[in-house]
């Protein structure tokens, strides 16, 4: 029954992070980062004058906001300080992003992400008033909005798995919940300029904003796992058992749900958890 899917054969069943190629809003903000990232360095090498004046239009600054520069709080995001910079906050980019974008959707999670490296942005602008030798310096990088998705897949999925160093796996409530003490305590006691950290926290604080107050959207539609958080229910629901009480309970409340879901919106769009409940009732299928 179920062996007989396509989906359900062994190659197919992996990870969509790790699936292959695809256009996605989160692969456009990639390619946009690098196109700007490499005209920057040719303008730096070849046109140092014309760099420092596209560096002081579009990076994000107190002197550039005061002369209604409004549009730095988005350009900024586009500039990198260096390769090392650069490739960091896309590699970061990379597999937030796809994460985020799988479960929300491509257009609200790029919503999300520009609206949470602008928030970081005056945040940032904010306190360089207040505190210009400290926070008053020019701003740049993905940062903001990387952090940003970081947060939102905590608040969607805080028990879900990514890679520390890009090799050690991690739950991302945990990562989540260091990043945001390490931002708030340098921004409470700020370190040597050169590090946004009150930026980062503008970014995870407003993609916070967007998952729970926003768009705190029916996830049902869109994953088939999360729910329109309620009031009085608890914020993370008991997993309900793998082995159901029956074979028809578990194939109408389950499966064919699940099924369902992949003939709307793909195989990748599966979690964890429906990944194992879909190996349990092909195991099941088999030894019956």
């Amino acid at each position: 029954m179920l062996d007989d899917r396509d989906y359900m054969r062994q190659p197919e069943y992996r990870d969509p992070m790790f699936s292959g190629f695809r256009w996605s809003w989160t692969m456009v903000l990639i390619a946009v980062n690098l196109a700007v990232f490499v005209l920057m360095e040719i303008n730096k090498a070849y046109n140092p004058d014309g760099f420092l004046k596209i560096f002081q239009t579009c990076a994000l600054s107190n002197d550039g906001v005061l002369h209604g520069y409004v549009w730095q709080y988005l350009t900024f995001q586009f500039l990198h300080a260096g390769g090392g910079h650069f490739a960091g906050n896309m590699i970061s980019l990379f597999f937030l992003g796809r994460l985020v974008e799988d479960r929300i959707g491509g257009k609200r999670m790029l919503l999300m992400y520009l609206a949470s490296g602008a928030a970081g942005g005056v945040l940032q602008t904010v306190l360089g008033f207040v505190f210009p030798s400290v926070f008053g310096g020019p701003v740049v990088g993905a940062s903001a909005g990387v952090c940003g998705l970081l947060a939102a897949f905590a608040a969607m999925e805080p028990d879900g798995q990514v890679l520390l160093f890009y090799m050690i796996p991690v739950r991302v409530k945990y990562l989540a919940f260091a990043a945001a003490v390490v931002a708030l305590f340098y921004t409470v006691v700020p370190a040597a300029p050169g590090y946004a950290h009150a930026a980062h926290l503008g970014g995870m604080l407003m993609s916070w904003l967007f998952i729970r107050r926003i768009f705190p959207a029916d996830w049902s539609k869109l994953t088939g796992t999360l729910r329109r958080a309620e009031k009085k229910q608890p914020r993370r629901p008991q997993a309900e058992p793998l082995e159901p009480k029956s074979d028809t309970d578990f194939l109408q409340n389950q499966v064919d749900a699940i099924l369902d879901k992949i003939s709307a919106h793909g195989i990748q769009s599966l979690t964890t958890r429906e990944r194992e409940i879909l190996e349990s009732a092909r195991k099941k299928m088999t030894k019956s």
